[in-house]
């Protein structure tokens, strides 16, 4: 199992949230699960760390280069990935369930490389039938 960690999941880390940073001690450090960032998540995480003031940025950046500057991304979305995201687009426009872009962007890259989303927005990602999650914040 590929673990894709969600920007939720990343700001928890970064915070030191107990119960995120156990589980990914276990997943990650102890059992050796792989994992990667989804690039729009690299891009939200790195959005919001500059619009950190400079002390705060600074330690958040740090850390967060620390813990992931050697994660291995796929730095490219495949044309399968977009099309998977048009896909759930219309699904959850028909059901009149939609969610936000970027969280659908994420959700096709992970179903496209059948990777595992580690997120605690179960409530928008539910709603996406393929998508396989798990919330370490439980």
């Amino acid at each position: 199992m590929v673990y894709a960690l969600d920007t939720n999941t990343i700001s928890f880390l970064l915070r030191g949230e107990v119960k995120v940073v156990k589980c990914f001690q276990k997943e990650i450090v102890k059992v050796g699960n792989p994992y990667v960032i989804p690039p729009i998540v690299y891009f939200e995480i790195r959005r919001w760390l500059l619009n950190k003031p400079t002390k705060a940025l600074y330690v958040f950046s740090q850390h967060f280069d620390r813990m992931f500057g050697n994660v291995k991304n796929k730095a490219d979305m495949s044309s399968s990935v977009w099309d998977k995201a048009v896909d759930i687009y219309i699904s959850l426009k028909d059901k009149g369930q939609l969610i936000g872009d970027a969280d659908i962007l994420i959700a096709a890259y992970c179903i496209d490389n059948d990777y595992t989303l580690v997120t605690d927005n179960e409530r928008d990602f539910g709603r996406i039938n393929e998508i396989k999650i798990v919330n370490w914040k439980k």
